[in-house]
Formats: structure tokens, C-alpha cells, sequence
């Protein structure tokens, strides 16, 4: 799969940047050291005039590729959710039994994250803990219906489109496989955080894996055979 992933553009929306970081090497970074600032001092701490200083250039630099700090975060966030969706095609393309595909699938969402080194300017190990504990920070705002109508949310709705898709051909009885498709993924992050911030409220530990658990959650509601 590295091999097959390495020349792969993990694509964002145009317009959530105003040059695209991808495009050169200034831009990569801004990105890979933006990542690396905010997983160390917290999103809220972070600024375009310290990242500016990371990478030895002026702040002026970082808005010619992003608006505001919020943008940046948006883009993160889309492209960890692009990138989660590579993985989770090429991981399960090769599956023809729908139970265990779904099951692979949610493995490939839940799991925690390792070095993948197909992409050299980011370290998705640090990124994965922006996701957990800051992502929700790119949505929960004022404008987050004109952000969504401009498509700035569209890989993580269709990553978890993918997930409810794969929940029907299992079980097309089941009501309500676009809810448990997004609890799957937004509720692997509040695991994860939990099990390092709030321990005595989950059953995730060093042994038992948010994956772990929510591939026993969908065996249980779609009445998946055990030995799948």
C-alpha cells in the first residue's frame, strides 16, 4: 500500500487556501510546521507570528497561502480526513464479504496512528492528536452552515458516507446507518481523548482499543456473525 500511496495528491478544497501549500516547497513548510506548533502549544497559543518564526519567514508569508488560522485548521483537518480515506479504499478494496469489510473499515478509522512516510512533510502522528483534541474547533462556529455549503467540510461528510454505505449492504434493515457511520467516527476521537484525559469514564485503555470497541458495538446493533 506505501507503494501505491506515494505519488498521491490527498486533495483539499480550493477555497478554503489562497495558494495552494502543496504547490511549493514554502507552502509544505508552513503546513508541517504549523502541525508541529499546534500539537505542542494548543491551537488556541498558536499564531501565524510564531509560526512565521519557526520557519524562518515573515507571518506575512503564511496569509499569502491561508486567510486566518481558522482556515488552516480547516485544511488540516480536511486533509487527515482525505488521507484517512486513501487508506481505508486501498484497505478494503480487495473485500468482497460486506461483514468483514465493514469491520476492516472501521479498523482503518479507529485505530491510532502510525509515521506514514509516502507523505515526507507530514507527520500524521502529531497531526491525529490535532484531530482529537482541536478539530471540533473548525466546526463548531457561527459559520459553519456557509463553510459546509461551500464544501469546506465534503471529505469528512464523504469518508463517513463511505462507512454508512458499507452499514446498508451489511444489514439494509438497519434505521439508522448514517448515525452510527458518524458516531463511528467522531465518537473513535472522543474515545481516544478520553482514554488519555478522563480514564474513569470509558473501557479504552491500553488494552482495549477504541477499535476494539467499535468494531463489538456494530457486531452487536448489526448482528454480525462473531467469528467474521
Amino acid at each position: 500500500m506505501k507503494n501505491l500511496l506515494k505519488d498521491i495528491k490527498v486533495s483539499v478544497n480550493e477555497k478554503i487556501y489562497l495558494k495552494d501549500p502543496e504547490s511549493t516547497e514554502l507552502g509544505k513548510r508552513i503546513v508541517e510546521h504549523a502541525i508541529l506548533l499546534i500539537d505542542e502549544i494548543g491551537f488556541e497559543n498558536f499564531t501565524f507570528k510564531k509560526l512565521g518564526k519557526k520557519i524562518g519567514s515573515n507571518e506575512s508569508s503564511v496569509y499569502r497561502y491561508f486567510e486566518n488560522k481558522h482556515k488552516l485548521l480547516v485544511y488540516l483537518t480536511s486533509w487527515y480526513w482525505g488521507w484517512k480515506e486513501y487508506h481505508l479504499v486501498f484497505a478494503t478494496h480487495s473485500i468482497t464479504d460486506p461483514e468483514k469489510r465493514l469491520l476492516k473499515a472501521i479498523e482503518v478509522v479507529t485505530a491510532s496512528v502510525e509515521k506514514d512516510e509516502s507523505f515526507s512533510h507530514i507527520n500524521e502522528v502529531a497531526l491525529n492528536k490535532i484531530i482529537i483534541n482541536e478539530s471540533s474547533k473548525s466546526f463548531l462556529t457561527k459559520e459553519v452552515d456557509t463553510e459546509n455549503r461551500e464544501g469546506y467540510f465534503l471529505v469528512y461528510k464523504r469518508l463517513v458516507t463511505r462507512i454508512r454505505e458499507m452499514i446498508t449492504k451489511v444489514n439494509s434493515d438497519y434505521a439508522f446507518p448514517g448515525s452510527l457511520a458518524s458516531t463511528i467516527v467522531d465518537g473513535a476521537l472522543h474515545q481516544h481523548f478520553i482514554k488519555d484525559h478522563f480514564t474513569s469514564i470509558t473501557d479504552c485503555n491500553e488494552k482495549v482499543s477504541p477499535s476494539i470497541y467499535f468494531k463489538d458495538l456494530v457486531i452487536n446493533i448489526l448482528n454480525i456473525k462473531e467469528n467474521v
